[in-house]
């Protein structure tokens, strides 16, 4: 794999299609706005909880912060709260693989599962997975449990952790979170071990919500079944996500920013918490 990276990279530069109506100014709070609650979901091991949290802060979410013994003690229902972030690390040190000790704390705690069980049964409300949580509900079968065969995760292609700032470019689909930035070419960091997405259900364009921006390694860096990079549910409304976007609201946090917008406030992955807090909204 050293030498694929190698004759690779070269061919693979990075460039960006931002949105079209992006400013780059940071949003502003309408003074009559609800309260929404969103919460941030993690467990032993996890990390980017404070990226995710900010990410839903600028967005205007009242955060809060959920660990797994808050939901194995009933402490936490999430009775109140309308979104939720499984984020990134490495839960239990992916000693059983990665995420299925956290997969296991919802199975087999039973306060825990009703409480995930009844916030999936609603219709008012969203999610998102990244990294360990996108692989924490592919293992829960969480986003697409209509297929007769569930996606899985594999180990990548190049059978180590990659950690790298790639590019990812988002089709028509219809992620609650995603669908405005559809023609979008955007830069993302990577950083996984556990990633080759291997399902049916990611040739449909809806499902399918953002791919890496080259089909070849190391723009793609796990070997993912079509080139895939995120995934929504049939609904779009939960969204599983192995890059890290919630890294990026400001133009520092990219390894790679474009030139002429030095001064923008913020990023046009900004926009896809925008997104939730206005379709959460809507749907009060």
């Amino acid at each position: 794999m050293s030498e694929v990276r190698f004759n690779n990279y070269k061919k693979q530069p990075l460039h960006y299609v931002f949105p079209k109506n992006f400013t780059g100014k940071r949003p502003v709070r309408r003074k009559a706005s609800p309260i929404i609650k969103a919460a941030i979901i993690r467990e032993k091991g996890s990390n980017s909880e404070r990226e995710m949290a900010h990410a839903m802060y600028l967005a205007y979410f009242d955060v809060k912060d959920v660990h797994m013994t808050d939901l194995i003690s009933g402490r936490e229902t999430l009775e109140d709260v309308r979104f939720i972030g499984a984020v990134g690390g490495f839960s239990n040190s992916d000693v059983l693989g990665s995420a299925k000790g956290w997969a296991g704390a919802f199975l087999y705690n039973e306060k825990a599962k009703r409480t995930l069980d009844n916030f999936f049964k609603r219709d008012d409300v969203l999610s998102v997975g990244i990294c360990n949580g996108c692989q924490l509900f592919v293992e829960l079968n969480l986003i697409n449990p209509e297929h007769a065969t569930p996606p899985k995760m594999l180990h990548n292609d190049s059978h180590k952790h990659e950690s790298i700032f790639t590019s990812v470019v988002i089709p028509e689909n219809n992620s609650v979170m995603l669908h405005s930035l559809a023609g979008c070419r955007l830069g993302i960091w990577v950083s996984h071990g556990r990633a080759n997405s291997t399902c049916h259900c990611l040739r449909a364009s809806t499902t399918l919500s953002a791919k890496f921006g080259y089909d070849a390694y190391p723009a793609n860096p796990n070997g993912s079944d079509y080139n895939a990079a995120m995934l929504a549910s049939a609904d779009g409304r939960h969204l599983v996500t192995m890059p890290h976007f919630e890294r990026l609201m400001f133009r520092w946090n990219w390894a790679n920013y474009p030139a002429d917008r030095q001064w923008d406030d913020i990023s046009p992955w900004a926009e896809a918490f925008l997104n939730a807090r206005r379709w959460l909204e809507g749907h009060a």
